[in-house]
This record gives C-alpha cells, sequence and structure tokens, in this order.
C-alpha cells in the first residue's frame, strides 16, 4: 500500500470505528433510560415489560445483520452505514414523543436497526487492508462497541441533569433527541469522509448465501455466541447482580458495570494483533480455557450455610446429673460441651450477606459449636445424643475479587471476539458481510437470550451463580468443537 492509500485506509476505519461507536451507545440506550423513568416512576412497567423493552433492541440488531452483511457486499459500505445511521435517528427521536409502552417499544424495535452497524462495518473495514492486517484492523473497528460503556457511563448523568435529579421528570425525552441529533452528525461526517468500496467479485445470492451450509459457519456463530453475546448479556445482568448480591445502588453498580464492558471493547485491539502474529486458532484456544478457569472461580456463591456438625453421644446408660452450656455430668461420666466464642452467637447478623461492613475475607470462614440436648435428671441410654453439633460456614465471595475476576473474563471474551473475526477473514476473504453477518446474529442473540436463560436459571435454584455456570458449558463446548476441528484437519493433512 503507497502512502496515499494508505491514507485512506486508515481514514475508513477511523470514520468506521467512530459510526460504530456511536450506533452501539444508541443501541443501548434503553438499559439506561427504561431503568431511569421505572425507577422514578414516570411509567408502571412491569419486570417483564421492562425485559421486553431492553431486549427488543438487541434482538433486532442481531437478527438484521445478516442481511445488512449481504447488502454491505452488495452495495458497499458507505451507502449501507450512512442509511443505518439515519434511519435509527428517526425512531431515536420518536422515542422523545412516547407516552405508553406500545409507542416506546415500536420505537425500541426502530432504533435496534443501529445495532446491525457492526455487520456492515467488518464487511467495510476488511476491503481496505491486507489479509495480514485485518485481524488487527477488525480489532480496533471492533473496539467500537465500549459505545455502550459510554452509555452507561454518561447518560445516568445527562438523565439526573436534565431532570434535575427526578424533579423535572418530563425533560427525559431531551436525552434520545440528543442521541438522535448525533446519529444524523455522524452519517453526514461518514458520508462526506469515505470513499464506496465493494468486493471485486459479483456474487449471486446463491452464492454469498452458499458458506451457510458449511459448519464451519456455525461454529464460528457458536465461538461468538460465548465471547460477545456474553459480553452483552452480562453488561445487562451484571447490574441486578451486583445490586441484589453485594446490595449496591444502581449507580455504584452502573459504575462496575461500565468499568468491565469498557475494556472488553478496547481489548479487541490487542485480540487483532494476537490473532494477526499467532493466530486466531491459538488465541482462542487460550480464550476458552482461560474463561473456563475464571468461570470456575466464580461458581461458588456468596453464601451462609449452618450445618450439623459432630456432637456429643453418651459413652453409658446412666442419669444426668447436670447439664449445662459447658458441661454435661452422666453419673460419673464428664461430657465438655465445644462453646461459642465470643460474638459468634451474633455471627448470622455480623457477616449477612447484605452487611457491606464485614470487612475482606478471601477464604470460607467456619466455625463450630455444641448445643446441649438434655437436661438435668434425664435418663440416657448408651450412644444417646447429649449435645448436637453446628456449624457455620460462610463464604463471602468478596465483591473486588468478584470484580476482578468478571474483569479478566471480559479482558479473555474482548480478545475472543477479535479472534473469529480473524478466522472468517482468513476463510472467508472475499465474502466477510454475510458470514460476519450470520456470526453477528449468532453472537447478537446470545445477548438477548442470556439475561433469559439465566433469569430462569436464578428462578428454578435460587442462586446467583447458575449464570456462571452456564458459562462454562458453553465455553466447553466451544472448546471441545475446535480440537475437533483441529484434529480433522491434521488428519486430512496426513492423508494428503
Amino acid at each position: 500500500m503507497d502512502a496515499k492509500a494508505t491514507t485512506i485506509s486508515h481514514r475508513i476505519l477511523l470514520l468506521n470505528t467512530l459510526a460504530f461507536t456511536v450506533c452501539f451507545a444508541a443501541w443501548m440506550i434503553n438499559g439506561v433510560l427504561v431503568t431511569f423513568l421505572v425507577n422514578n416512576g414516570a411509567f408502571k412497567w412491569s419486570s417483564v415489560q421492562v425485559g421486553w423493552l431492553l431486549g427488543v433492541p438487541v434482538l433486532v440488531g442481531a437478527l438484521l445483520r445478516l442481511p445488512v452483511g449481504m447488502l454491505t457486499d452488495r452495495f458497499g459500505g458507505k451507502w449501507v452505514m450512512s442509511a443505518i445511521l439515519i434511519i435509527s435517528a428517526i425512531p431515536m427521536f420518536l422515542l422523545s414523543q412516547a407516552n405508553s409502552y406500545s409507542s416506546f417499544l415500536i420505537y425500541s424495535f426502530g432504533f435496534g436497526i443501529a445495532g446491525s452497524s457492526f455487520a456492515a462495518g467488518v464487511a467495510y473495514t476488511a476491503l481496505w487492508y491486507p489479509k495480514e492486517k485485518q485481524g488487527t484492523v477488525l480489532g480496533i473497528f471492533g473496539a467500537g462497541n465500549m459505545g455502550a460503556s459510554l452509555t452507561t457511563l454518561f447518560a445516568p448523568s445527562i438523565l439526573k441533569y436534565v431532570t434535575h435529579s427526578g424533579a423535572r421528570l418530563e425533560a427525559w425525552r431531551a436525552l434520545p433527541q440528543w442521541y438522535a441529533i448525533v446519529l444524523i452528525a455522524i452519517a453526514i461526517i461518514f458520508f462526506l469522509g469515505t470513499t464506496n468500496k465493494k468486493p471485486p467479485e459479483v456474487k449471486s445470492m446463491v452464492q454469498r448465501l452458499a458458506p451457510l451450509k458449511e459448519r464451519r459457519v456455525w461454529r464460528f456463530g457458536l465461538y461468538y455466541y460465548f465471547v460477545f453475546g456474553s459480553i452483552v448479556a452480562l453488561a445487562q445482568w451484571l447490574i441486578p447482580y451486583y445490586v441484589n448480591v453485594y446490595s449496591l445502588s444502581i449507580v455504584s453498580a452502573g459504575f462496575m458495570v461500565t468499568a468491565f464492558s469498557f475494556p472488553a471493547g478496547v481489548i479487541r485491539i490487542i485480540g487483532g494483533w494476537l490473532s494477526d502474529k499467532f493466530g486466531a486458532r491459538m488465541v482462542l484456544l487460550w480464550v476458552f480455557g482461560d474463561c473456563i478457569l475464571l468461570l470456575i472461580f466464580l461458581l461458588v456463591p456468596r453464601m451462609e450455610i449452618q450445618a450439623p456438625g459432630q456432637g456429643i453421644m453418651a459413652a453409658k446408660s446412666g442419669t444426668v446429673t447436670l447439664a449445662s452450656d459447658s458441661l454435661i455430668i452422666v453419673d460419673d461420666a464428664r461430657y465438655m460441651v465445644q462453646q461459642k466464642k465470643s460474638g459468634e452467637a451474633h455471627t448470622m447478623i455480623r457477616f449477612g450477606i447484605h452487611n457491606n461492613e464485614e470487612g475482606f475475607l478471601l477464604f470460607p470462614n467456619a466455625s463450630a459449636w455444641q448445643e446441649t440436648m438434655v437436661k438435668t435428671g434425664d435418663v440416657v441410654a448408651k450412644g444417646q445424643l447429649l449435645a448436637k453439633g453446628v456449624t457455620h460456614i460462610y463464604f463471602q465471595a468478596n465483591k473486588w475479587i468478584f470484580f476482578t475476576l468478571v474483569l479478566l473474563i471480559a479482558i479473555m471474551m474482548g480478545l475472543g471476539t477479535a479472534a473469529v473475526f480473524k478466522y472468517i477473514s482468513d476463510y472467508y476473504p472475499t465474502n466477510i458481510g454475510t458470514v460476519g453477518g450470520i456470526v453477528g446474529v449468532i453472537g447478537g442473540l446470545g445477548g438477548f437470550i442470556n439475561p433469559i436463560l439465566f433469569g430462569y436459571l436464578l428462578n428454578a435454584t435460587g442462586v446467583w451463580t447458575t449464570c456462571w455456570l452456564f458459562l462454562v458449558v458453553v465455553a466447553a463446548v466451544c472448546l471441545i468443537l475446535q480440537r475437533l476441528a483441529v484434529a480433522a484437519i491434521k488428519k486430512a493433512s496426513v492423508k494428503n
């Protein structure tokens, strides 16, 4: 590439990334806006209605990625990306006029198209760079999903400011209007600053859809379901997780989630570079393996358990002549009763699950004592229980350790998202729009379906950490399928 071509390519990459960042921020607006409106009593929507308002834009953006990818291959990224920005701005502005659940849902459906911008940007960006650099540049472009972090970071403060901390609730309508203005402005800048480009090879619809018959494409989709779908799902799920498990305020939980999703986006750049240098296969191997290990550490829930412990049984029959909290005497036999240590009588309160003033505990905390079961004058038989044992186990699952583990998982998933699209550019260099579109659909569906599955698992078990168990299973399946595919490739190469 000469200097002029390089300059054009970098400009396209910059504008593509900017457009995708803005689209992603708009795509995630309901997570903040709907929560704010419901919490402040602007609308009386049920949890189910809120769930649909959060999920519909994600679903629409996911499902449109395949047709958008195909349109990009057919007409070029300049036209498709510009159209996405303008079209999504219209329902985004109309959202400011919504006064009912149905209108809010319809407009949310409309601006959900912003989520399909990823398919257009991937196909358009890849055309401007040689194959050996596509992992890096697609990683840079993919970093635009940090737009979700920008929304969770700034939108709450904007809403608080324009509504005077909820005193003028109707002023919330300014937020979607500002988002619409930004979408239009970026559309103009993008259209004027980019040059259209399409794949050199003209393909029919049947030819473009042909790769969808290959198992490899669906395997890539499963990989993306885990790495990208999990990022989107956890960006929504972690807020109620922090609130319910660690008793954080919604604002504090929002900051924690922002700190989770922002690195997941930025790290894609490094993931792309690593994929170019060491290969997507090696990067994904480490991603799946490390995620499984980290997720296993998260499986043990924050909990308190009071279970039967070692008690005292009569060595022989006789009559109880003394029964106290510290000593039991049966005829001439003496039994020392293990008492609670100072303060253990209040263990359940002191170590309460919703108590944030419990200090830092790295490992499970256990204590044991015995409670006298007989009284003076009782006649007991040999082997009869004189004092029952009680064991109390408390595991803090410290929020900072939890946050660190979740952050590491986000980093690994961010690396994985770049590696998946490096895979696609390696195997389907002239059909990135279509293949990237279907892979993006599957990944986006993960962002929609996973929170629903997490909710069902929580309702069925009452345990918040079941979400991590589900992700362990998905990661394990991805790892197994990858190793089987590698083994098949090696076997085929040996035969040839």
